[in-house]
């Protein structure tokens, strides 16, 4: 198998999981996952992503944080604004993945209620034993973030290599104060995701679904 097969197999094996086992990932596999990711490129090797990684009674302390947030309504305050809106193909890419989850674990799509208790799994971190925040300078703005991108896309690659299942999730930057304020992250830095990780629930059906995507004739736009 070439290189580009493996990395082409570990880019198609990856997944978002929506369910983990309790167990957690060794400290010795979590940090053989972030030496790999260290490695991507970045603006000027500026390398301006850092993360905080819980675990144990971290992992829960942030989880009961982050949840009553959500539940009590506390208004979002993310760092960085979210999308103006998806139109067009996003929108129906948006609204695809998000009945696949829904049929996956049987919820009908009139069902409000039952969408809103799934949506707020994302703020139990799915039951994950761990969770990695990532944050750039806010001197650097959004090429930070953009650089941070591709620390996030390397970390899940890593860890599926690793074995481990992984979910970046863009709905705990919405208490990007919150999160900064709970696990001491400095006042300079700008809260751009988090990643939920752990060892996935392979018996759930929240992880039995996959999003498709588009093609490369989607994607390329040739010009001579």
């Amino acid at each position: 198998m070439t290189p580009y097969d493996t990395l082409h197999d570990t880019l198609k094996t990856r997944y978002s999981c929506r369910a983990f086992r309790p167990d957690p990932v060794p400290d010795a596999t979590i940090s053989k996952i972030v030496e790999a990711a260290r490695h991507v490129p970045s603006w000027c090797n500026a390398q301006p992503w850092q993360v905080t990684i819980t675990k144990g009674a971290a992992t829960d302390a942030f989880r009961a944080m982050i949840s009553d947030l959500a539940a009590t309504g506390t208004l979002p305050a993310p760092d960085l604004a979210w999308p103006a809106g998806y139109s067009g193909a996003y929108a129906e890419r948006r609204r695809t993945c998000g009945f696949q989850l829904y049929d996956s674990v049987g919820i009908e799509k009139a069902d409000r209620a039952g969408r809103a208790a799934q949506m707020m799994r994302n703020y139990a971190l799915f039951d994950a034993p761990h969770v990695a925040i990532i944050h750039s300078p806010d001197e650097l703005g959004p090429y930070g973030a953009m650089d941070s991108g591709g620390f996030v896309t390397a970390f899940t690659l890593a860890a599926t290599a690793l074995g481990v299942a992984t979910i970046p999730q863009a709905a705990i930057a919405a208490y990007a104060p919150q999160v900064r304020d709970h696990l001491g992250i400095a006042d300079d830095r700008l809260v751009l995701c988090a990643i939920s990780f752990g060892f996935a629930d392979t018996d759930h059906p929240a992880n039995g679904f996959r999003t498709e995507r588009a093609t490369p004739a989607d994607i390329i736009a040739w010009k001579e």
